[in-house]
């Protein structure tokens, strides 16, 4: 069973930067996708960043490239969301995903992902 915790959601001012962190137990597999989706109220989840289990291929949704970058630290476990230039419209509950034996590809779709965490507020003031 894949267990996943987010962390480092909080409330910023229009520009600032936060980074979060998802804690993937027991451990990241050899080939696995971990995703982090958004989802604002009133609206669908969505897809924002991607990163597979070795951190060499890294996939976007197009409102955040140049703003966030995902990584993927196998030694702790831990995916991280750097989130840079942040906007009101970044306003939302960030969860993690992972998705076993399959590396990541260009689309980010909350069906394909099996195993989801908590959530974590991020909240981005004017």
């Amino acid at each position: 069973q894949v267990r996943l915790v987010e962390s480092g959601g909080n409330s910023v001012q229009n520009g600032g930067s936060l980074r979060l962190s998802c804690v993937v137990s027991p451990n990241i597999a050899y080939n696995e996708c971990v995703a982090w989706f958004r989802q604002a109220p009133g609206k669908e989840r969505e897809g924002v960043a991607s990163v597979d289990s070795g951190g060499s291929r890294t996939f976007y949704v197009d409102s955040v490239k140049g703003r966030f970058t995902v990584s993927s630290d196998s030694s702790e476990n831990t995916v991280y969301l750097q989130m840079n230039s942040l906007e009101p419209e970044d306003t939302a509950m960030y969860y993690c995903a992972a998705r076993p034996n399959t590396y990541c590809y260009g689309t980010i779709q909350s069906p394909d992902f099996a195993y989801w965490g908590q959530g974590t507020q991020v909240t981005v003031t004017s």
